[in-house]
């Protein structure tokens, strides 16, 4: 019997490792009639999926809605709207547009000014914590620190209040039954549609309000933002701030609580990082390689292509594994070996080419600051229970709760 991936396996996606070891051994370009798509295991041919914006295109949404029978009854209508406007989506020259007009919001200086703020989150958080710790309360390292610390900061950026954070997560996580392409949720795009017609109508109060009146925020800096060509829609606008609250919240919780639970099984290297500070720049690039936030770059063949041997149809999807390419011996030494310290890492955790994380700077700041306040107030934190459950999930990849003890 021939051998099939299936990442809705229970036990391949707590440990897709070693299946992925062996995908890159015997078949990197695998077909897997489970997933119904190709599955792309090495890193050379993630980073070719990457890079390969002519034959292999990034707007997976086209071609699923148009098979899909809620799309067809009109119960996805939000849903098609405004994640059609979200870069990840777009192939050149609507990409190149929507970058263009969003960099001039999203600079370098706006994601340094944010330190001061992060740190003020972290230190509130880690507060938290310990009074939680006090109280005899358990204390989840996802609920109390890896999930509200990110999404304060992205709500900040925004300039959306923070006691919307409850409703916006609930918004968030239904959205991500599409997004993350979940494999056993049940009435996922109905849920997904639920929760971007809410957040959609929420966005376009706030983009009202900043027209009128334009205070210093993200989303008064996309209203504003123009060049001689071009300005942005306002329903580029509501769907540019979905994606940011999304992707700005999700992908950071899974990167400080995947980081967090290797170092604790790691424990020699959370010591390393506790006596010595200054790695945690090298701490957070191997927490991205190790077993990062993002499982697999999701792509749509746009024309007949080989890889590997393989013929990949046009219309056919392409799931590439960053996760697997980030562990591949051709790319790294020892890649199995979880290591602080490890030289400048090539991962492949934030994209390659033109969809290179736009939010990449942010989300190391902040993973950063995260490290190094957690190793200074509690070196001596530790897991309690048993393995976490992993979310269901092919393209985020992370843990749904991380209880912990303070020490």
């Amino acid at each position: 019997m021939a051998y099939v991936f299936d990442l809705g396996n229970p036990a391949t996606n707590a440990d897709p490792f070693p299946e992925f070891a062996r995908l890159r051994r015997e078949d990197p370009v695998h077909w897997s009639p489970a997933m119904k798509a190709w599955i792309v295991t090495r890193y050379a041919d993630v980073k070719q999926v990457a890079l390969n914006n002519r034959e292999i295109s990034a707007d997976r949404l086209t071609p699923f809605f148009k098979t899909n029978t809620e799309y067809q009854r009109g119960s996805i209508d939000s849903l098609v709207r405004y994640l059609n406007h979200w870069m990840v989506f777009r192939d050149p020259p609507d990409h190149t547009r929507l970058r263009r007009l969003f960099n001039k919001a999203f600079t370098p200086t706006s994601v340094s000014n944010l330190r001061p703020n992060i740190e003020d989150i972290v230190g509130h958080l880690i507060d938290g914590m310990e009074a939680k710790a006090r109280r005899g309360e358990t204390v989840d390292y996802i609920a109390d620190f890896a999930y509200p610390l990110p999404a304060s900061v992205i709500m900040d950026l925004l300039g959306v209040p923070r006691a919307d954070l409850e409703r916006v997560k609930v918004w968030s996580d239904d959205i991500a039954l599409f997004i993350g392409t979940a494999q056993v949720a049940g009435n996922k795009y109905l849920r997904a549609e639920a929760g971007a017609k809410a957040m959609s109508d929420y966005f376009r109060s706030l983009v009202e309000a900043r027209t009128a009146e334009p205070r210093d925020d993200m989303i008064s800096q996309l209203v504003l933002a123009r060049d001689d060509r071009d300005v942005l829609t306002t329903d580029e606008i509501i769907g540019t701030c979905i994606l940011l609250l999304f992707a700005g919240h999700e992908t950071t919780t899974n990167l400080i609580g995947n980081g967090f639970l290797y170092s604790m099984k790691h424990r020699d290297q959370w010591e390393r990082l506790v006596a010595d500070p200054s790695l945690a720049a090298t701490a957070i690039e191997e927490y991205l390689r190790y077993d990062g936030p993002s499982g697999a770059l999701a792509r749509v063949a746009a024309a007949d292509l080989d890889m590997a041997g393989k013929t990949i149809r046009a219309g056919q999807r392409v799931f590439a594994f960053v996760n697997s390419a980030n562990r591949d011996p051709e790319a790294f030494d020892d890649p199995e070996r979880f290591d602080i310290g490890r030289p400048v890492s090539p991962h492949m955790t934030f994209g390659h080419g033109i969809h290179f994380c736009l939010g990449a700077p942010l989300a190391r700041l902040e993973a950063q600051i995260a490290a190094v306040r957690l190793a200074e107030r509690l070196p001596k934190v530790g897991l309690c229970g048993g393995e976490p459950e992993w979310h269901d999930s092919l393209i985020l990849r992370g843990v749904k709760a991380l209880p912990i003890k303070l020490g």
